[in-house]
């Protein structure tokens, strides 16, 4: 699956936005990438699972809740492979895990997410897979916003990959549109 693909994919799916937004990390922006509507167009969706099959191993698959487990699922059903899903907080009632699905001790995971931007979240759901015992290495997002995740990631030991940039999502943008700012 071609980054262009991809791109077309997420514009055809009409997630990419132009504007002023603000962002969940309390930022703003003059785009926004709308996950939920491509999380919710099965073409998008089953594209973005074949890219992120191109790109795992024979790993455990953990998605970051909200947005990661539609991803997760998706990539699980391309690949055959199990996944996990790591909570942003435990729960009051049930078993109240951080981590959700079966976990073995010392078993390699990578974390699928669908938009970085600080890579905070990535972050917190690899710190839990962790201390739940996983090693967690790699994190896979469909967009990396190009605002600090890789950075903050490796700051933790973690190595971002993603599937698409800012840059490729931008690269046509309306003339009047900062895509820095």
């Amino acid at each position: 699956m071609s980054t262009d693909d991809l791109v077309t994919a997420l514009r055809d799916a009409d997630a990419v936005k132009f504007g002023e937004f603000e962002l969940s990390h309390g930022g703003t922006s003059q785009y926004y990438v709308d996950k939920y509507l491509f999380e919710t167009d099965p073409d998008c969706l089953a594209a973005v699972a074949a890219a992120f099959a191109e790109r795992v191993d024979d790993t455990k698959l953990a998605g970051v809740a909200l947005g990661g487990v539609p991803l997760v699922a998706v990539t699980s059903v391309e690949t055959g492979l199990p996944y996990v899903v790591a909570r942003k907080q435990q729960k009051d009632y049930g078993t109240a895990n951080l981590v959700e699905g079966d976990l073995a001790e010392g078993e390699e995971v990578v974390v699928i997410e669908d938009i970085a931007t600080t890579g905070q979240s990535a972050i917190d759901a690899a710190e839990a897979l962790r201390e739940a015992g996983a090693v967690v290495e790699r994190v896979l997002v469909v967009v990396d916003r190009q605002e600090g995740a890789a950075e903050n990631l490796a700051a933790h030991d973690l190595e971002l990959e993603s599937l698409v940039t800012a840059a490729d999502l931008l690269a046509d943008a309306p003339e009047d549109v900062d895509v820095d700012a």
